[in-house]
């Protein structure tokens, strides 16, 4: 099985400078290819018999046959692999039910990520070894600030954010199988927090509320020059530290998250051989902008796609209930489902003057967490 491992990496200054020229040539790449692709294909519309249409190849080849002169200083593999990641991006743009779907568009130099690809790096001593450019006199291995996991790496994204420098290194590893349980459990996903057969956990805990309130007082103050300052508000050096501010404690947050939802999900496939969650439209929830900050925020995505892959790993299985199946309005003990007035909502319910955590069955009396409920429904589905 293929995995990844994100590391931060410690360049000295000889190393950040060569690596930045090869990010900035990786955006060269990709635009231009974007440019040529969009021109092959215009002229392919406007005169089929004479023009044929773009793909991985015609574009490789275009940019190959005029290359400048600089670029033969430069890694070949980034160019050939910019190209090869645009034509996965225009095959994407055809499938709708691709996760980040949507047309291919030119990157941005003020993007505050910006990175590239090769498949030429190495492992030497636990440090990572890039192709020598031309020109270059002192060149070195790269140490992490953690250790490598493994001997060879297939493919190796580089990226830079803040001004530090991080590498993505894809390896290749046998899967090894968890022992069997015996054991199966459902997980209810909502803001804040995710209920689960043993308790809940908190996926919004204190110290990211505090993060958050700092993120819009610094996207409050961003606002406001560049409301005041239009356009020259971005060249100024407060403004560039209050940016800094900004992305720094968004790179907190994703980090204490992420370690949050890699722990649960580890627990998770561990402890049990079947795993139920809700095969829910995440984007089309998010559409209705009701509590969609806070499930923006809860990963919902995130989760469903961390716990599917290491399902897969390590041989568990996971159950994906309907859309359509009513978790939350269905009584656990009697398979009662509630209808049209007798609907819990976000409010509760004004008929019944019940609260939005309360499950009170009107047929049999059962009586529970709204939560908890949806978490038994759940569990219903496994074998």
């Amino acid at each position: 099985m293929i995995k990844t491992q994100v590391v931060e990496l410690r360049p000295n200054k000889i190393m950040q400078r060569e690596l930045e020229r090869l990010c900035n040539y990786r955006r060269y790449c990709w635009n231009l290819a974007l440019a040529t692709w969009q021109d092959m294909y215009e002229a392919w519309t406007l005169d089929k018999d004479n023009n044929p249409s773009p793909n991985e190849h015609r574009v490789w080849d275009e940019l190959v046959n005029n290359k400048a002169d600089w670029q033969f200083a430069l890694s070949a593999r980034c160019l050939q692999l910019a190209v090869k990641d645009l034509a996965n991006a225009w095959k994407n743009f055809f499938d709708k039910t691709q996760p980040d779907w949507g047309k291919p568009h030119f990157k941005s130099k003020k993007a505050p990520r910006q990175g590239f690809k090769t498949d030429r790096a190495k492992i030497i001593n636990g440090k990572l070894r890039l192709d020598k450019p031309r020109g270059i006199k002192s060149w070195f291995d790269i140490p992490a600030y953690e250790a490598l996991k493994m001997e060879e790496v297939k493919i190796a994204s580089i990226f830079r954010e803040r001004g530090h420098y991080y590498a993505a290194l894809s390896y290749e590893e046998e899967a090894g199988l968890k022992a069997k349980t015996g054991k199966k459990t459902a997980i209810d996903v909502n803001v804040g927090h995710f209920n689960y057969t043993e308790g809940k956990i908190n996926v919004l805990p204190a110290k990211l509320q505090k993060l958050y309130k700092r993120i819009k007082h610094y996207q409050r103050v961003l606002s406001k020059k560049r409301r005041v300052n239009g356009k020259s508000a971005s060249q100024s050096n407060n403004y560039l530290q209050v940016r800094t501010k900004l992305q720094r404690d968004y790179r907190k947050a994703a980090n204490i998250q992420n370690d949050l939802l890699q722990k649960f999900t580890t627990e998770h496939v561990n402890n049990y051989d079947q795993i139920v969650i809700e095969d829910l439209n995440v984007q089309q929830m998010m559409m209705t902008h009701v509590a969609s900050k806070g499930m923006q925020r809860s990963l919902f995505g995130k989760f469903r796609q961390v716990l599917t892959y290491k399902c897969e790993w390590y041989g568990k299985e996971l159950i994906l209930a309907d859309k359509t199946y009513p978790s939350t309005q269905r009584c656990a003990n009697c398979g009662y489902v509630k209808t049209g007035a007798d609907k819990i909502t976000l409010q509760g319910n004004k008929k019944h003057g019940t609260k939005h955590n309360e499950y009170i069955c009107y047929e049999c009396g059962y009586s529970n967490d709204r939560d908890d409920n949806a978490v038994l429904n759940l569990l219903a589905l496994t074998k």
